[in-house]
């Protein structure tokens, strides 16, 4: 088993996927409006792997990030360097947190967010 995708609402599509698409470089793979619903539906991938839904639905409700909440916590992503990636989203206007260190893998990391403050973590390979 594996993980197929990960779908996410979020409130202003315009502004999603340009950040999905042009601040992380995810790539399209098919975009879609559902009329019956008023929902645009985009398939995203990194390179040619499928990883993310992007929805928009009429004025869906805010999701509490903090304080953390049940439920999903967090994306995380494998970059080759922490320090490169950190400094190419600040580069576009992202507010990035420090880089920190696993202590149980001693590993770098940091935490960023989506247009709607979905937190997303970015793990050195």
């Amino acid at each position: 088993m594996k993980i197929h995708h990960i779908a996410i609402i979020c409130s202003n599509y315009e502004v999603s996927k340009k950040f999905y698409t042009e601040v992380l470089g995810l790539n399209i793979l098919r975009e879609v409006y559902r009329e019956e619903r008023q929902s645009y539906k985009l398939d995203l991938a990194i390179g040619e792997h499928y990883v993310i839904e992007l929805f928009s639905f009429p004025n869906p409700p805010t999701r509490p990030s903090r304080p953390e909440s049940c439920g999903l916590r967090h994306l995380a992503f494998s970059v080759d360097s922490v320090v490169d990636k950190r400094n190419e989203l600040m580069s576009k206007g992202l507010d990035c947190e420090a880089i920190r260190i696993d202590e149980f893998t001693d590993k770098k990391f940091f935490f960023t967010s989506d247009p709607d403050d979905l937190p997303l973590e970015f793990y050195e390979k």
